[in-house]
Formats: C-alpha cells, structure tokens, sequence
C-alpha cells in the first residue's frame, strides 16, 4: 500500500510502498479520504526542515538528553541514537474515514463505513490499522468525506465542552481557521450566540455565512464587543495558532466576570494577571477531543470509561458525526482542496508557499486493486553485500529504539543474509528494511517464521511478546536470538523451557554484558580464585516516565523483570555459579514513585558468593549510570558504565578506558549467535526465574529460593 510520510532529516514529504498495517485489538480500514491538519501538521514539517542545530534549538529538552547519554555511555552511542531517531520517517495524518477489511474486535464488521482517530493511527495511508476506541460507525446520511473531518470536529467540540456553556450564552471564538470555523458552528448548534474573531476578512465572511451572530477583526473589537453582549463574552474559546500571547490577552479583555477562557489551539500563553485577576476569570487548557487522551488502556487496549465520564473520544465523534447528520454541521463550505494520494506533496506545498487560500485540505484514495493482504513488501534493489558461501539467513521482528540503535546496526557487518524484518506498522518496517538492507518487510511476524530460506529469528519486541514469539520460532524450526527478558511471568517461562526442550534449535537471550570485553577480562582476572565473591551492582537508572510501556503490568512487566535481569546474569556469569536464594525489598510507592523501581535484592550463589543489586531511580542522571565491583582473594575489580576498567591487587592497580563508546557486547553477542556457538540456556532460565522470585521477595518480605526444576529444566 502507499502511505506518506516525513524525513525528519531533510523535512521532505514523500509517498512510498509500505506494507500493510496488523490488526490488533480494532480494525483495518480501507481509507477513502483523510484530512490534512495544516497547523499540526505543518509544525512537525517546519522543524523536520530545520538543520541540527535548528532543530536542538527547538527541543532543548531532547539536547539534555543526549549530553546526559553523552556522559554515561560516550559520544558515539549518543549520536547514533540520535541520527537514529532522526531516520526514522514519521506518519503524517490523524483524522480519515473509510470501510472496515479486517476486525479484531466484536464493535465492527467489515463492510462498516467508518471514521477514524489517532496520530499514528487515522495517518495518510491507503489502509490504516485503528484501535477501537479511537473508531467509531458514520450513520446514514453521512458521506465518507464528511466524515473525515470527524477528529477535527471533536477538537472543536470538546472546547465547547470546556466552556461549559449554556442555551443563549454569548461565546467569542478567536481565530477562525478549520477548527475556529468548527467551533462557531457547534455553538451554535449548542444555542449559543457566538461571535468571531480573526484578522482575514474572508474568513469573517465565511464565519457569518456559517451562522456566527456577529463578526469582527481586533480594529474596533470593543465596541462591537459592547453591542454583541454589553457585559462581555460568557465564555472565549482560542483556536487561533501563534506563538504571539495576543489572543490570550484580546480574551482577558472580552471575557465577562468569572467567565470562562478556553484555549484550543497552539497560542503563547503569557497570560495578563491583573485582567483575569479583576475579573476572576478562568482559564481552561482543553486537551485533544475529550477524556481517553493519552491514556494507552483507553486508546491502546480499548477499555472505555464509566458513562458518567459522558464526553470521551469516541463519543464526541458520534456526536460530532449526529451533527453533520443533521445538517447542524456545514462541511462543503470548508473544503478548499481534494488532492490525489500520490499527489500528497503538492498539497503541502500549497500550505507551506501559501500562494492559495485553503481551509479544508483532503486527500482521497482510490482502490488499489491489491487489499488488505499486502502485508509484504519486497524493497527493489537492496543494498549489495559481500556474504560468505553458505552463511546463515536472518529474519528480525520488532524495530524498537534499542533494536536500531544497539542490534540492528551491527548486522550489515556480520556474515549473514538479511531476508525480513517485521513490526505493527508498515512505515516502521519499510524504514528498518531500507536502513540496513533487508530484502524485504512484512507487518505479520508469521512471514518471518514461515520463510524457509530463514534460519535465525531475532526477536526485539515489546517484553509480553518475547515468549509466544520465541515459543513459535522454535516451533517453526529456527534459532532463537530473544531480547531479554525471556519472559514476563512464571507460565511464559514454563512455555519456553518446554519448547526448547521439545526443539533441536538454539535460544540465546540478550544479556548482553556478560558478553563485554571488560566483563570477560574481569572474569578472567579471577579465574583462579579460591574464595567466594563478594557482588556489588549499583544502577543509578534515573526516572521512566510512568505512561511507558516498559511499567505496563501487560506489556513490559516493569523495571525489576525488564532491566534487573541483567544486571543479576552479569552476576551469574562473573561467579559462574547459578543463583539459588534472593532476598529484597523495596521502598514504599508514593506519587509518581513505583514500587518496584526502587530496590535492593540480595542474591546467594551456589559456590557460596553473595551479590547485591541496588537499583534507583532517585539519582541524577549525569551521575554514572552503572558500576560493578567483586571483592575476592585480596583483590578488587569495578567497571563503570562499560567504559572503565579497574582492577586491583597486591597494590598493583590496571585501568583501561573506552572514549567514544561504551563496551556492553552488543556486536559480541550477535557474532557469538551467528557463529553458532551454544548459548547458558539454563542460566538465562535462571536469571529470569531470579527476577520472579525477587519480585515475590519484595511482595512477602521474605527470602525466596530459585529452583529452575520448577520451570520445567
């Protein structure tokens, strides 16, 4: 299918090949009009145009980021994780409408006309892949391109919401371009008198034609204000967009006492004290369209609110859509343009040259003759390799940032075939695909493991999928490279011993470090020692926000199972002993503090060493990050952030430092995977089995003992 999407790096707009997008726990749909946002839109493009430095500039947030990485790990870690970033093109489009071809979910059948919502989700594209409360059925009456404009519709309509407004209240909206536009008219569908305030004549014209009460440019608002409702505006609704605070302040003036301001669009908000002050007004931020923003169970797994929380997402765009059923809603004097999908450039040349007038900007799909099977995309012309006769073929599924950033660009160095890789969405694959050269991609992983010519599966997906995945790839008769952790629960463990045992393939989990060339020189160093170790691995982590994946109970099974894991191999391999006993505790959870993301586990070892963890994200990040230190026959070894080696004994100290990089043996472990050597299957068993224990260590206050007989091994 075709899709458009933006360089990040040049800000150029292009239309290429992807495949087509999974269904997961929604829909399919085939679009036939989406709708352009010129001003979201045009900002992302705006800064994708910018050179480096431009765009730091715009993100300094982002720059504090890669100087802490910078830091911690060395510059050259740090700037590929940002070019990373950077070549990663980005899906344009948040509001289409099409028929239902595929369903995951009982709300929909295919055949339903649709409308579609979500950055990421409702994109430019010929098919798009939504979740099911981010969708919702266009009634009788309703066209397919009215309907695209439903997202945008509910924008406007939850400011209203915010407003609070009443049948007969006087509403001033500033700025009238789609969304102004919008909003006037779902006043007025509201009985509310409304009058409309923008600097372009033609825009107040059409803003009367609409049914606004009054118009007015800033020349005279005042006195137009007075003859419109002599004690100001009940409420004022911003949908203008600039950086200037002018909007704001012209709303502090014509809002009555007590009144309220809602801001929609994307304004400065120096906002005057003293006016608001005199008056007590409010002032009322609106987020998106409605309740369910943002929130992944909401708009990822579909779990809708209590109908108390009457106004979500979804339900303002029925509503928005019952409006335009009932000719409440003028839509046909907002569309400017219609342009062809593969004519997309053209249509934001035209928003960024402003050489035409537009306000409504659609782009229609035609049938592309392929459907929805087209969930493979073979690249034309793949990068050429040199490969030795007979090497191994691989196939990678997931494309997150730690794949493309420390596994995948290690790969065109090694000697293998590069045959697929799959993700959820067809841009990400199509983009991971070009980058390294594969020969093709795919959103259905099971193209991946039904390929005969794949030997090897690498698997970097979310946590909760790295079991099943692994599960069925040994099934299907390949070698197993798994990013940790192997598993994000006891039964998912279970699954994969059994399947190992049942296969005649390799598994090897991605503990990375215990593969770093300071690692193995620190293993060497006490090779011949004759008393246990004493282990001591602090990590400085530093705060994940607590909306990402990785706390999802579901999908990422928390710090202590996705991180620690390492962190206790490392501990494993150092003392070549497996881990028996873990005791932790953690401190209490309060505010945005987790409860497993502060911790302590000690951990007892076979040969009678004992290992401490402290795990922390209460610490600076500019602080190191990780530093390991084993105390053993009257000698000291530490490495810190991979980066620095020191190693003592008998007064006698040697060091070694790495500049540019860290060393945590990520192209080590890829070679030793590719090389076919036999991975501690049994010890990565042991150390995901540890972090289970811990964590029911922390729950019960008492120490657990690690059996892996109990996983099946």
């Amino acid at each position: 299918m075709k899709q458009v999407l933006l360089d990040l790096q040049s800000g150029s707009i292009r239309v290429e090949d992807v495949p087509v997008p999974a269904v997961t726990r929604g829909v399919v749909v085939e679009n036939a009009y989406s709708l352009i946002s010129a001003g979201t839109e045009s900002s992302l493009i705006n800064l994708a145009g910018e050179s480096l430095i431009g765009k730091a500039r715009a993100r300094p947030d982002d720059v504090k980021k890669v100087l802490q990485k910078i830091g911690t790990d060395g510059p050259l870690p740090a700037y590929r994780q940002a070019m990373s970033r950077l070549a990663k093109p980005e899906p344009l489009g948040y509001s289409s409408a099409g028929t239902v071809v595929k369903t995951g979910t009982d709300d929909f059948e295919v055949g339903d006309r649709v409308a579609c919502a979500g950055a990421g989700y409702a994109v430019h594209a010929e098919y798009v892949a939504v979740p099911k409360n981010l969708c919702v059925r266009i009634p009788d009456g309703v066209g397919l391109r009215e309907a695209a404009f439903t997202t945008v519709g509910s924008i406007a309509m939850h400011g209203v919401r915010n407003a609070h407004v009443t049948v007969g209240e006087n509403v001033a909206v500033i700025g009238l371009g789609l969304i102004g536009l919008l909003a006037v008219q779902v006043l007025k569908a509201a009985g509310c008198r409304a009058i409309g305030i923008d600097i372009d004549r033609e825009k107040l014209a059409l803003a009367a034609d609409l049914g606004a009460d009054a118009v007015s440019n800033y020349d005279g608002l005042a006195e137009r204000m007075k003859v419109f409702s002599p004690f100001g505006a009940d409420a004022v609704v911003i949908t203008a967009a600039t950086p200037s605070s002018a909007p704001i302040e012209a709303a502090g003036r014509l809002v009555r006492d007590k009144g309220r301001v809602v801001v929609v669009g994307n304004v400065g908000m120096n906002v005057p004290r003293d006016i608001f002050y005199e008056k007590e007004a409010e002032v009322v931020v609106s987020r998106s369209y409605g309740p369910g923003r943002y929130d992944r169970n909401y708009e990822e797994r579909g779990v809708d609110y209590p109908i108390y929380v009457r106004w979500t997402e979804r339900r303002n765009m029925e509503a928005f859509l019952e409006l335009v059923r009932q000719k409440r809603i003028d839509l046909d004097r907002l569309i400017t343009h219609t342009f062809p999908l593969d004519s997309a450039p053209e249509a934001y040349d035209l928003i960024s040259a402003g050489r035409e007038r537009y306000i409504g900007i659609l782009l229609q799909y035609s049938p592309n003759g392929a459907g929805a099977s087209g969930t493979v995309t073979r690249l034309s012309g793949p990068v050429a390799r040199k490969v030795p006769a007979g090497a191994r073929t691989i196939g990678c599924i997931g494309a997150g940032v730690h794949a493309q950033s420390a596994l995948y660009p290690n790969l065109p160095g090694l000697p293998v075939n590069l045959a697929g890789v799959a993700t959820a969405t067809g841009l990400s694959a199509q983009s991971v695909a070009k980058k390294y050269g594969f020969a093709y991609c795919t959103t259905d992983y099971r193209a991946i493991l039904d390929d005969p010519g794949i030997d090897a599966v690498l698997i970097a997906t979310r946590n909760d999928l790295h079991a099943p995945m692994a599960i069925d790839a040994l099934a299907a008769g390949k070698d197993v490279f798994v990013e940790k952790p192997l598993a994000t629960d006891t039964e998912g463990l279970r699954g994969v011993v059994r399947a190992y045992s049942e296969s005649e393939n390799r598994l090897m989990v991605g503990f990375n470090r215990r593969y770093s060339p300071l690692a193995r020189k620190m293993k060497e160093f006490f090779e011949k020692r004759s008393t246990p170790m004493v282990l001591h691995y602090r990590v400085n982590a530093g705060q994940i926000p607590p909306g990402h994946w990785v706390h999802d109970d579901e999908q990422g099974g928390g710090m202590l199972i996705s991180e620690c894991c390492h962190f206790f191999d490392l501990m494993q391999y150092l003392t070549g002993a497996r881990p028996v006993q873990v005791y932790a505790r953690a401190i209490e959870a309060t505010g945005t503090l987790r409860k497993y993301d502060n911790f302590q586990a000690t951990l007892a070892f076979a040969d009678g060493s004992v290992g401490t963890v402290t795990y922390t994200t209460l610490g600076d990040r500019s602080y190191s990050k990780e530093t390991v230190e084993v105390f053993c026959d009257n000698a000291v070894g530490r490495i810190t952030d991979f980066r620095d080696l020191e190693l003592r004994r008998d007064g006698k100290v040697a060091r070694e430092r790495r500049w540019l990089a860290q060393e945590k043996g990520f192209i080590e472990e890829l070679r030793a995977f590719v090389k076919g050597e036999e991975a501690d299957f049994a010890g990565s068993v042991a150390t995901t089995l540890a972090t289970f224990r811990a964590w029911e260590s922390i729950d019960t206050g008492r120490s657990q003992k690690i059996d892996i007989g109990t996983v099946g091994l």
